[in-house]
């Protein structure tokens, strides 16, 4: 069995200040959940940090592309080594955000290893690119992360080490977007398969999810990849469980759909890595929010890994 890796990517550099003056407290997700034991509940091995350079909004105006490029393109290499590391040594890392241009470091990572895809556990597609949005309102990687993955979005974060794109848009798949997400209609266009969270109802979230990771298709040909990375974003979760993130969605996955969800796709011997984002400590003040993801990933890893516990 693959030993798991908890690496923590507290960065926050994706992400618009909540209000001036401020910092998103997404950055201290991975402490959040480190302290309520997810380690030890995983008997996984601790990977460390990787420290993220300041955030710093100095000089940047709307229009300027993605604020903290320079900053986001610096993390990213530093992330995906830890990442690309781990992997090549056989084992799985889970990687606590930060917000969700972490991504990017798992993308990149896995662009250096081969052709590998991404399913993305998200209430939105984090698709913003200057193909479907006005420039005033390109701005925060966190957002945007996949579109630059797939290489829409400025060279200096979508092309580094000259990998552009480091992930095929028949490589993705988005799950738990809610019914009626105006990117939806891109992605039938693109062909990129998505499942809502109406669509998941109705056929199941396990067996739906099953079939996303059977859809990544292995051994020879046009449409081999070699594995698949999970993204799991907080605000997938319906805001009354999960009210702890940046943006709340109404209309969102309940706690065990989700656990149906990610533990369908850990079972998967396809699935090499996981990261977590989004959650904001600073937004739940009592814990519960933080309660309730942890018990979630762990949880969820008990369909991946046996000695994960309670």
């Amino acid at each position: 069995m693959r030993d798991i890796v908890v690496i923590d990517a507290p960065s926050n550099l994706g992400l618009r200040p909540p209000s001036p003056g401020t910092v998103p407290g997404c950055y201290k997700l991975a402490g959040a959940l480190r302290d309520r034991g997810i380690v030890r509940r995983l008997g996984a091995l601790d990977g460390g940090v990787v420290v993220p350079p300041r955030y710093d909004l100095a000089g940047w105006r709307p229009g300027d592309g993605v604020f903290n490029a320079a900053a986001v393109a610096a993390y990213t290499p530093r992330l995906a080594d830890r990442v690309e590391r781990r992997i090549r040594a056989g084992q799985f890392p889970l990687v606590l955000g930060g917000d969700c241009s972490i991504q990017l470091g798992a993308s990149l990572a896995l662009r250096r290893i081969g052709r590998y895809g991404l399913v993305a556990v998200d209430a939105s597609a984090d698709f913003r690119h200057l193909g479907n949005s006005p420039a005033g309102s390109i701005g925060a990687a966190g957002g945007e992360e996949v579109a630059i993955s797939t290489g829409r979005g400025q060279d200096d974060l979508a092309d580094l080490e000259g990998r552009k794109p480091y992930l095929r848009d028949e490589d993705v798949r988005f799950i738990g977007i809610r019914d009626g997400d105006e990117d939806l209609a891109e992605f039938a266009e693109l062909g990129i398969p998505s499942l809502t969270v109406g669509e998941l109802r109705r056929l199941g979230a396990a067996d739906a999810a099953s079939a996303v990771a059977a859809s990544l298709g292995t051994g020879a040909g046009a449409g081999a990849v070699d594995g698949f990375w999970l993204h799991l974003d907080a605000d997938v979760l319906d805001p009354a469980v999960m009210p702890a993130v940046d943006s709340t969605d109404p209309d969102g996955l309940l706690p065990d759909e989700l656990s149906e969800v990610v533990k369908s796709l850990l079972a998967s011997p396809r699935c090499v890595g996981m990261n977590v984002t989004i959650y904001d400590p600073d937004r739940d003040p009592d814990g519960s929010a933080g309660d309730l993801l942890t018990d979630l990933v762990v949880d969820a890893f008990t369909a991946f890994h046996g000695r994960a516990g309670t």
